[in-house]
């Protein structure tokens, strides 16, 4: 029988973190007391850069959003299938996410939430 791959031993590397930040350069971050402010606290939008990584994530999802909502066909099998409550969930999903990460968005970001959202929202309430 063969050894399912899924369960076998891992081993992680616990000083990871410290390397990376030595091969960059930046010193490693040091845990702090609770009362101490964070030095990492961003005051604005417009100081954020733009994560191509969480931009690509939110994309993806309003992607899914227009799938379900029968705007695009699906990509498997072609054909527009409309899924209410899927898109439901992610319109709902994406409006959440927009509401935590709320003055932690780079200003294309923001754009993102500000166009995509309603528009995705508006014809989701003319399909209901």
């Amino acid at each position: 029988m063969d050894k399912d791959i899924r369960f076998s031993e891992k081993r992680v590397d616990e000083n990871f973190k410290e390397q990376a930040a030595r091969e960059k350069g930046t010193p490693t971050a040091q845990p702090r007391r609770p009362s101490e402010p964070s030095s990492d606290a961003r005051p604005n939008a417009s100081s954020q850069k733009t994560s191509k990584n969480f931009l690509n994530f939110v994309t993806s999802l309003g992607y899914q959003a227009l799938i379900h909502l029968g705007d695009m066909p699906n990509p498997e099998t072609n054909e527009r299938e409309p899924n209410l409550q899927a898109a439901r969930e992610i319109i709902d999903l994406l409006a959440e996410i927009k509401i935590k990460t709320e003055g932690n968005l780079s200003p294309e970001e923001a754009r993102f939430f500000d166009s995509v959202l309603p528009e995705l929202q508006l014809k989701f309430s003319q399909l209901v």
